[in-house]
C-alpha cells in the first residue's frame, strides 16, 4: 500500500490499497496530535522504507512521532515521545511540565456520496465493552482500552500498548466527526515520556484483523442483524475454502438456505393451493353478503377453519427471509473479498453486473444493461402467473395488477445493486419458481 503522510501535521492523510484496485481509504488527520502551533519536519536520521519519523519542537518540548511498519501487512506501531527540554541549571528542579495531547484516530466525512456515507462508523471499547456510537454526535468516553473508524471496505483501529485514555468523538465541521485519545502525563524537567501504539490499518477481513488483536474483529459490526450476519460471515468464507470462487460461493449459499427454509416453503405452496381451492366459494360470499362486511369477515373465517387453512401460513417464509437477506445484504455490501471477483460475466461482484455499457443512458437504467436483474424480474413475472388464482374478475384484476408492478418494483430496486446480492436474490428465487412450476403441473 502507498500511505500518504502531511508532513507539517506527521500524520496520515491517505491509504493507497494497491491490491483493492488502488482503492483510496482517506483519513484526512490520521494519527494527528492536536495541539496548537505544532509544525513537524521529517527527521532525516530515522526516515526509511520501514520507519518514518518527524519532530516538532514548542515551549521547552520536542515530540517525535516515529510510525514503524511491521512484517505484518497491516500493522503499524506509532511511538510518541515527549521530552522536556528546560535547563536545569537555570530553572528550578520542582518545575513540572503538564502535556496534552490529544491523539486523533482519523477523521470521518459524511459530506459528498451518500450511499457511501452510511457505511461509515465508529468503534470504542471501554470497560471490557465494545460499543458503535453514532458517528455524527459529540461525546466523551472513560479511559478506553481501543478505538476503531471504518468506512465501506477498509478500517483503521488504535491501542495504546501501556496505558488506557479518556477518548473523544467530536464535530470538526457539520458533517465531519473525528475520533481519537486524550493523552495526558506530568514531566519533571529533563523527563522524556513515551507511549506505544498498534495500528491497524486496511481491509475488513476477520481473518487479518486477527493478526493484530482478536478484540478487533468486533469492528465488523452489522446492526440488528448482526448475529444473523456474523454466521453467514463465516458460512461465506468456509465455503470459499472449498469452491475459491466467490460468485460460487454465493451460488451455494443460496442453495442451502434455500434447502434450510423447504420445509416452509413447502408449507407456503401448499397454503396458497388451499387458498386456490376455496376462492371459488369465497367470491359466493363476497356476492352474498356484499352489503354485510362484517358478516362477510365472519363467513370467511369460519370456511378458514372448516377448511383447516391458515391465510397466513404463506407468509412464514418471506418473514424469516427478510432478517437472512437484510444480514446477507450488510455483509455481501461491506465484503472486501467481492471487490474486483469476478463470477461469468460479472467483472466485480461489488457493484452491478454490468453485461454491457451503451453510448447513452436510458430512464431509470442509466447507461449500463445488467442482466441479472433483468432476469429476476422475468422469474419473478413467471412466479406470479403461475401463482395466480383462478378467481373472480374483482380479485384477478388486482392480481393482474400485482403481476406487472410487484416484478418490476423489484427490478428497480435490485437494478444498481452489487451483483453478489442479486446473484444470492436470482439464484433462490429461481429455485421457488422451479418448485411452483413443478406443484402446478402435479395438479
Amino acid at each position: 500500500m502507498d500511505i500518504i503522510f502531511s508532513e507539517s501535521n506527521a500524520a496520515i492523510r491517505e491509504v493507497i490499497f494497491k491490491d483493492y484496485q488502488n482503492y483510496k481509504f482517506s483519513l484526512k488527520r490520521g494519527f494527528f496530535l492536536e495541539e496548537e502551533n505544532l509544525n513537524f519536519h521529517k527527521d532525516k536520521a530515522n526516515f526509511n522504507v520501514q520507519s518514518v519519523a518527524f519532530v516538532a519542537e514548542k515551549n521547552n518540548k520536542k515530540i517525535s512521532k516515529v510510525f514503524n511498519f511491521k512484517s505484518d501487512k497491516y500493522l503499524v506501531e506509532l511511538k510518541v515521545i515527549v521530552q522536556e527540554m528546560s535547563n536545569l541549571k537555570q530553572e528550578m528542579s520542582n518545575l513540572k511540565l503538564d502535556i496534552n495531547l490529544p491523539l486523533v484516530l482519523g477523521r470521518l466525512d459524511f459530506a459528498g456520496d451518500a450511499q457511501q456515507a452510511r457505511f461509515k462508523d465508529v468503534m470504542i471499547s471501554t470497560q471490557g465493552k465494545v460499543t458503535h456510537p453514532h458517528p455524527r454526535k459529540e461525546m466523551e468516553f472513560p479511559p478506553a482500552k481501543f478505538l476503531g473508524l471504518r468506512e465501506r471496505y477498509f478500517c483503521t483501529l488504535m491501542e495504546a500498548e501501556k496505558n488506557e485514555y479518556p477518548a473523544f468523538l467530536r464535530k470538526i465541521a457539520p458533517q465531519e466527526t473525528e475520533i481519537g485519545f486524550n493523552m495526558q502525563a506530568r514531566l519533571e524537567p529533563g523527563q522524556i515520556w513515551e507511549e506505544k501504539f498498534l495500528i491497524y490499518l486496511g481491509p475488513q477481513d476477520l481473518q487479518l484483523l486477527s493478526q493484530g488483536k482478536s478484540d478487533w474483529q468486533a469492528i465488523m459490526y452489522y446492526g440488528t442483524f448482526d448475529f444473523i450476519a456474523q454466521l453467514l460471515l463465516q458460512l461465506l468464507h468456509f465455503l470459499y475454502k472449498i469452491v475459491r470462487n466467490w460468485g460460487a460461493v454465493v451460488v451455494v449459499l443460496s442453495f442451502l438456505i434455500y434447502l434450510l427454509l423447504f420445509p416452509l416453503t413447502l408449507k407456503q405452496m401448499r397454503s396458497m393451493k388451499e387458498m386456490q381451492t376455496l376462492q371459488p366459494k369465497i367470491e359466493e360470499l363476497r356476492k352474498l353478503y356484499k352489503d354485510n362486511p362484517q358478516r362477510l369477515n365472519k363467513e370467511i373465517m369460519q370456511l378458514y377453519r372448516e377448511h383447516k387453512v391458515n391465510p397466513f401460513g404463506g407468509c412464514l417464509p418471506l418473514i424469516l427471509q427478510i432478517p437472512i437477506f437484510f444480514a446477507l445484504y450488510q455483509v455481501l455490501m461491506r465484503s472486501v473479498s467481492l471487490k474486483g471477483a469476478n463470477f461469468l460475466w460479472i467483472k466485480d461482484l461489488s457493484g452491478p453486473d454490468r453485461l454491457f455499457t451503451l453510448p447513452f443512458s436510458l430512464p431509470v437504467l442509466g447507461n449500463e444493461i445488467n442482466l441479472l436483474p433483468i432476469l429476476m424480474t422475468i422469474g419473478m413475472f413467471i412466479q406470479q402467473k403461475i401463482s395466480m388464482a383462478a378467481s373472480g374478475s374483482a380479485s384477478n384484476e388486482q392480481q393482474k395488477m400485482m403481476l406487472i408492478l410487484f416484478p418490476l418494483m423489484f427490478g428497480f430496486i435490485f437494478y444498481h445493486m452489487p451483483a453478489g446480492l442479486v446473484l444470492y436474490w436470482f439464484i433462490n428465487s429461481t429455485l421457488m419458481l422451479v418448485y411452483q412450476f413443478r406443484v402446478s403441473r402435479g395438479k
